[in-house]
């Protein structure tokens, strides 16, 4: 029975969706090779993180079901199905992210442990939000606004935070360490929310069987 549940839940996985971010994120990545000028760290870097922003908005897609109101009643809790759905893309994501640092020289790498917790972190924020969209609403398919709330955010807060919360610093700054434990931070309060939003929400508008056996008992 596992078997047939993983096989059928692979075949719900938004691959096209995933494929597409990978694809860009790879080019983003490689676009110093494509044009044949040597980049300086502080561009290595950045391109890594929208190489890195570019996956995961084809992860905000990876929670997308269109038959999420037929599959409610099933007896698999939608917690495992998801569990699933994110342990079948993770090692395509390790793999991606293994390309994506071979693709920068080595000169100008930055420290590989950092650049990942922030990689990891950015994909939890994405499953966080798609997470939180099925929790809070009914859309069967969120991806859509869950990718553009994603990219809105990474775009406004490097101009919105304030400097001593900032996350974006060049190799060597003295604010390195401090902004990785906040990358930390954000990394564990994602999978805290995506953890949380995992069961069913009970459904909001359903009728009580006792209101509607009083209905029809009165009389007209």
């Amino acid at each position: 029975m596992s078997g047939v549940l993983v096989s059928a839940v692979a075949r719900t996985v938004p691959w096209r969706a995933l494929g597409a971010g990978a694809v860009v994120g790879l080019l983003i990545v490689a676009l110093p090779r494509l044009l044949s000028s040597p980049p300086d760290p502080w561009m290595a870097l950045n391109l890594l993180r929208a190489g890195a922003l570019a996956f995961a908005l084809g992860l905000a897609f990876l929670l997308d079901d269109p038959a999420r109101h037929i599959t409610t009643p099933v007896t698999t809790p939608r917690w495992i199905r998801t569990g699933l759905r994110v342990a079948l893309v993770a090692p395509v994501a390790a793999l991606w992210w293994t390309a994506a640092l071979a693709l920068t020289p080595r000169e100008v790498r930055p420290p590989i442990g950092a650049v990942t917790l922030e990689a990891a972190a950015t994909a939890a924020l994405a499953l966080a939000a798609a997470a939180t969209a099925l929790r809070l609403t009914d859309e069967p398919e969120p991806g859509p606004s869950v990718a553009a709330g994603v990219l809105t955010t990474a775009v406004l807060a490097p101009l919105l935070l304030p400097g001593r919360w900032t996350l974006f610093v060049p190799v060597g700054d003295l604010r390195w360490e401090a902004a990785h434990q906040r990358w930390a931070a954000v990394l564990v309060g994602a999978v805290l929310v995506w953890g949380w939003c995992g069961p069913e929400p009970l459904r909001r508008r359903r009728t009580p069987l006792g209101a509607g056996r009083r209905r029809l008992a009165t009389p007209r």
